[in-house]
Formats: structure tokens, C-alpha cells, sequence
């Protein structure tokens, strides 16, 4: 297997990819194009079909087509090919990596972490296919009731750049796992290594129109997926404001909807962890992504009593951090995905600096030499920071995080819960008796003790309040992509005649 990083600086991607409908390219209806761009030289990679509505139409007709055959295929025939696509990724994977690391700018250490995880996704939900049961009821008298799962037709998968192939996995493996075919609009930002995947899946033998990539501006594509008639569930990971929209207009036609949405993670630290493992902690947390992540640790709360110990030795670590070229193992930060997202994050450091936080670390675009052509900003950490502050209220999505102190655990909790968001929390302590209680009182759909950021295909995944509605992984997300039907069997032979019987039989 080669080299990854040589394999990125030798990474040769296709000047132009069309849009993915039937198994077939084409090109946009109106013939646009857009660039993909590298975040961490400023370059562009290719060029991508600009999908509109009308191409969202066809897509959608497509997926129709090939939907009832694929779900009238058994659970073992739709493994069967899950399974190819995992043993078809796992082979490939060097080249998914390289593109990934190209356009998102994540670190290449990152990239082949989390890469590297994915075809479990195909594989576990190639089981659950496989060996999900009907349920048989209690149906009271001489009747048997059994309930099936079924298929919801053609499923909206609107995806975001951070995590392109990870999250677009997330939702892509349950859904053709149950039967469903799929139309993606994907990322404006990332969407090379999605249409990669969906080339890969029909050579592992998915069916063609079962899977349909239309590349465009969420504005336009996407906003036309999200109000298609043809489309059964949307399923959307997005800010919350979006999520808040698209639930709006699906809601108007009855149409499923699941979103996976913003966050503003607390990483809990009591008095009884090491002030370094504190640290190391809040490092993975925060910083993981270039913090442009939904379960970010954006919010350090520290036990007083060692808050001034941890947040020195993390001022120093963050101050340590290798900044640079993604393409580098040595690197454990790259740049930001984008300038739009560069421009935000700088936008809330002065936002902090103006409500009276102190600027204890970072605070800048870094600049000179690879600095000058990428988007690049340094870790940063704020200090005397209150709940009340908008830099403690509102999602960033950067590398920044704000320090808050407590002293009891009933203040670490309002602490804890005191945002709009609850998608997830991290607690670290030596007391599990503690532990468990503080997170039975946490309002967010993922919890983790002395630990962050950990994730697996059969472990459900979603938020509370304004984080989303609905759950990524695990069985109940594949029940979420099938419909339930509920048949009632009569196996009396006696002659039943409501309107003719006068005994008081009728009335039992």
C-alpha cells in the first residue's frame, strides 16, 4: 500500500465531475459548474456539475425507478452487497484519504483515523439486514398480529463538508440496508469524495439509480431536495437554523425528517482528574477538526479548585500545537475549510475580546509562508468567560474554546445545560458513582465519560433541544428508514355476522 502523504502531493483528481443519476453522468440542465477549492493552499482541485432543480427532479424520478426492486430484494441480498462496498472501501481507502485530506484540509493523521472505521458501517448494518425480525403481538382472542418492516421508497440525504464521508455513511448505510434508494445533495465545500463513493458502490454491484449524487448550492439543489413531493424522509445534517427550515417544510407535507444539528459541547472536568489528563482532554476535544466539528468541546467547565492548575497547562499545550500543511503527519491542526469559515471564527474572537473574555491563547490568522495561501487560524482559548456571553451561547464551529469555572456539581450541570443546544457532553472524574449521576442529569442525546468524540456504528448518535431530531447508527436509525406494518390475521373458523347475529356474543 503506498504512502498516503506522498500519495496526496501526487494526487491526480479528475478536472471535472458531472453529476451521478441512474447510474449514469451528466451534466448540469443549465450547464453551470462551480470550483472545489483547497483550503490549505487556496488552490482549486476541480470543477463540479451546479445541479438545479430540474436535475433534483430527475434524480428523484431515477431513485424511483430503481426503489422497488431494490426493496423488494431480501435483507441477505442487500447485505451481500453492503458487504462489497465495505471490502471494495477497505481497498481503496489510501485514495479516499488523499482526497479528503485535499479538501476539507483535515491533518492526514485525522483523515486516515476516521477513514479507516468506515466500511464498519457497511458491515454492521449488512447484518442488521440481515437478521432483523418481524415481532409477533399479543393480539388478544383467536387472531395472530405480527408487524414488518418496510422500505420508505426514495430518502433525501442533504450532507455537510466537515465530515463528508463519515456522516454521509452514517445516514447512506442504514438507509439502503433497509431497502430505501437514495438521492444525495452533498456539500458545495467537500463533495468529490461522495461522488467517488457512489461510483464505488455500483462497481460493488448497488444497483444503478439506487444511489443518485446531485452536486449544487444548498440554496438551490439543496432547498430542492428538501421540498421535493417524491422524496419519503429528508434526512439533514446542517446548522440548526437550516435544520429549523427544512423541518418546516417538511412538516408541510407529512414528509419524515431527521436533522442532526448544532451543538455547543461541555467537556466537565472535576477536582479528581489529573490536571494533565484535564488537558489532553480538552485538547482532543476542542481541537480535533480545527474544533469545526458538531460535538466540538467547545465549552471547558472546571472545578475551581484546580481550574487556574488545568487551564495553564492547557494554555501551554494549545500554545504547542503543530499548525500546517494537512499533508504532514507532524501536523495535528490544519486550516480552516474555507475562508467564509476562517471569517467566522475571527468574527467571534473579537466578539469574545469585546465581552470582556481574555484572550489567553491563539486569537489570530496565522500568517507567513503556507500560512499566506491557506486559511489558517490558531488555537484559542478564552479565559474569564460567563454563560451569558454569545462565545459561550453560540456555536463557532473553529478552533476556539471558553473556559468557565464551578465549585459545586449542581453548578456544573445548569452550567452544563444552560445553551439552546444538547447534542452532546463529555465528563471526566475518578468518582463512576458521580459519573453516572451527573450525566443522568445532562440534557444531550450523547454522553461520554472520561472520554470524547468516540463513535460506533451500532451506538445511536443524535442531539436534544435545538441539536436535531431523530437518531444516526444503531437499530433504531435503521427502523427510522422503514416504514411499520401491522397485519392482523383472524383464525377462528366460526362465521362472523355482526349486523345478523343477535346474541350477546357480538358485544364480547
Amino acid at each position: 500500500m503506498p504512502d498516503t502523504a506522498t500519495q496526496i502531493n501526487q494526487l491526480s483528481i479528475p478536472d471535472y465531475f458531472p453529476l451521478h443519476i441512474g447510474g449514469e453522468p451528466r451534466d448540469a440542465t443549465g450547464g453551470a459548474r462551480f470550483v472545489v477549492e483547497n483550503p490549505a493552499t487556496g488552490e482549486a482541485i476541480c470543477e463540479m456539475a451546479e445541479g438545479d432543480a430540474s436535475d433534483v427532479d430527475a434524480a428523484v424520478k431515477a431513485a424511483h425507478a430503481a426503489s422497488k426492486p431494490w426493496g423488494a430484494n431480501s435483507g441477505a441480498e442487500r447485505a451481500d452487497i453492503l458487504n462489497r462496498i465495505a471490502a471494495l472501501l477497505t481497498e481503496r481507502l489510501d485514495d479516499f484519504i488523499a482526497v479528503e485530506v485535499a479538501q476539507t484540509g483535515r491533518p492526514i493523521r485525522e483523515m486516515r483515523a476516521q477513514l479507516a472505521r468506515l466500511p464498519e458501517w457497511y458491515t454492521y448494518f449488512a447484518a442488521v439486514a440481515r437478521t432483523h425480525e418481524s415481532n409477533v403481538h399479543p393480539f388478544g382472542g383467536p387472531y395472530l398480529n405480527y408487524s414488518r418492516r418496510m422500505p420508505l421508497g426514495v430518502v433525501g440525504l442533504v450532507t455537510p463538508w466537515n465530515h463528508p464521508l463519515l456522516i454521509l455513511t452514517k445516514k447512506l448505510a442504514p438507509a439502503l440496508a433497509a431497502g430505501n434508494a437514495v438521492v444525495v445533495k452533498p456539500s458545495e465545500v467537500a463533495p468529490i469524495t461522495p461522488m467517488m463513493l457512489a461510483a464505488l458502490m455500483e462497481e460493488a454491484g448497488l444497483p444503478p439509480g439506487v444511489c443518485n449524487m446531485v452536486t449544487g448550492m444548498g440554496p438551490i439543489a439543496g432547498a430542492a431536495l428538501s421540498t421535493h413531493e417524491g422524496i419519503a424522509k429528508l434526512d439533514l445534517t446542517g446548522g440548526t437554523e437550516t435544520g429549523r427550515r427544512v423541518a418546516a417544510l417538511a412538516g408541510e407535507r407529512l414528509t419524515q425528517f431527521a436533522g442532526e444539528l448544532g451543538g455547543k459541547a461541555p467537556v466537565i472536568v472535576f477536582d479528581d482528574v489529573l490536571d494533565s489528563s484535564a488537558a489532553a482532554a480538552t485538547l482532543f476535544a476542542s481541537f480535533i477538526a480545527a474544533g469545526q466539528t458538531c460535538v466540538q468541546g467547545a465549552r471547558l467547565l472546571v472545578q475551581n479548585t484546580v481550574r487556574e492548575k488545568v487551564v495553564d497547562m492547557l494554555v501551554e499545550r494549545t500554545q504547542s500545537l503543530v499548525v500546517g500543511d494537512p499533508t504532514q503527519f507532524e501536523t495535528q491542526i490544519g486550516p480552516m475549510v474555507s475562508k467564509r469559515q476562517l471569517d467566522v471564527t475571527m468574527k467571534y474572537v473579537e466578539i469574545g475580546k469585546n465581552e470582556g473574555a481574555t484572550l489567553a491563547a491563539g486569537g489570530e490568522r496565522l500568517t507567513g509562508g503556507i500560512y499566506d495561501t491557506g486559511y489558517y487560524h490558531a488555537p484559542t482559548v478564552f479565559t474569564d468567560v460567563t454563560n451569558d456571553m454569545r462565545i459561550a451561547q453560540e456555536e463557532i464551529f473553529g478552533p476556539v474554546v471558553c473556559v468557565l469555572g464551578f465549585d459545586t456539581e449542581e453548578e456544573a450541570i445548569a452550567l452544563a445545560n444552560g445553551t439552546e443546544f444538547g447534542l452532546a457532553a463529555s465528563i471526566w472524574t475518578k468518582d463512576i458513582t458521580r459519573a453516572h449521576r451527573v450525566s443522568q442529569s445532562i440534557e444531550a442525546g450523547i454522553v461520554w465519560i472520561n472520554d470524547h468524540h468516540r463513535i460506533d456504528p451500532s451506538s445511536p448518535w443524535g442531539g436534544f433541544k435545538a441539536s436535531g431530531i431523530g437518531k444516526e447508527n444503531g437499530i433504531v436509525c435503521y427502523e427510522g428508514y422503514t416504514k411499520l406494518q401491522s397485519v392482523v390475521v383472524n383464525l377462528s373458523d366460526d362465521r362472523f355476522d355482526w349486523f345478523e347475529d343477535s346474541s350477546d356474543k357480538r358485544y364480547s
